[in-house]
């Protein structure tokens, strides 16, 4: 894992842009790790969700609120990782940093020929609901555990557009997608960019920036872990099995952890989301 703290020009860049990627974040031996626990461990299959795109195409998720011991909770948990989302995070009012915490985070599975598209949206279009008021306080951190690129439905993003604020949502097939209408009138004026990442790099992105992803046409599979934070002051008042975790900061571990602790499985303390969850995915 890399050493090297963020720069005031990547703080910059992330601030207009909305997102930020930092290649070649993680090592090959760590990658290596997170795919196999990723396709090895049951607790991933036994807890996957399977969500249609409008076409019937389908993508798995597995989605949990409280991060372990686990190879991706020690991930989700390390100090480059939990420093680098501080630095992007806005402060509060007072210009305070209250602390970093955990939200949830997900497995993305799109497997090859049949893993489905997602719909234009903003992660704080979903986070609303649960009455968080402060969408500069939350973000993503996508870890690609396979190469992402144009063929297996890598991610996309409309630059800036983060900073146009909430969207309205609603229901598109078994998704809910930000209105067409501001997605069109945004790439009327600002650049759509494909975010092609090679396994290990790592994508950062603001709660309310627009992006999207084509089904996976490929025989290549696209796996990747995305950590969603936010900070202790930011209460989601409309909050339920992940209230404690969106409130309590991170314990957090040293870089190598993720190599040299001996890891636990995923397990039910992880406090996943159930199947038959009435929610929005993502």
């Amino acid at each position: 894992m890399t050493n090297a703290a963020l720069t005031p020009e990547q703080i910059k860049h992330f601030n207009e842009d909305g997102y930020l990627i930092i290649k070649g974040f993680l090592n090959a031996d760590e990658v290596e790790k997170l795919y196999t626990v990723a396709i090895e461990d049951s607790a991933v299959s036994q807890h996957a969700i399977n969500v249609n795109d409008s076409s019937g195409k389908r993508s798995k998720l597995s989605l949990w609120y409280k991060p372990g011991n686990d190879v991706f909770g020690l991930l989700t948990r390390s100090q480059q990782l939990v420093d680098s989302v501080d630095k992007l995070l806005d402060r509060n009012a007072d210009g305070s940093q209250a602390g970093v915490c955990h939200f949830h985070s997900k497995l993305m599975q799109k497997e090859p020929r049949v893993g489905g598209a997602w719909e234009w949206h903003q992660d704080y279009g979903y986070w609303y609901k649960n009455e968080f008021l402060l969408p500069d306080q939350m973000m993503s951190v996508m870890v690609a555990i396979t190469d992402a690129n144009q063929e297996n439905g890598c991610l996309q993003v409309i630059k800036g557009s983060h900073k146009m604020g909430r969207v309205e949502h609603g229901f598109a097939g078994e998704q809910v997608g930000a209105s067409q209408r501001y997605v069109d009138l945004a790439l009327k004026t600002m650049e759509l960019v494909y975010v092609e990442l090679k396994a290990g790099d790592v994508l950062f992105f603001h709660s309310n920036i627009l992006h999207r992803s084509e089904a996976n046409l490929s025989d290549k599979a696209r796996w990747s872990i995305i950590s969603c934070y936010n900070r202790q002051s930011n209460i989601g008042y409309n909050e339920s099995s992940s209230s404690s975790s969106s409130i309590t900061p991170i314990d957090v571990v040293p870089n190598d952890a993720l190599l040299t602790w001996e890891a636990a499985s995923l397990a039910d303390e992880a406090d996943f989301l159930l199947k038959e969850a009435d929610v929005a995915l993502k």
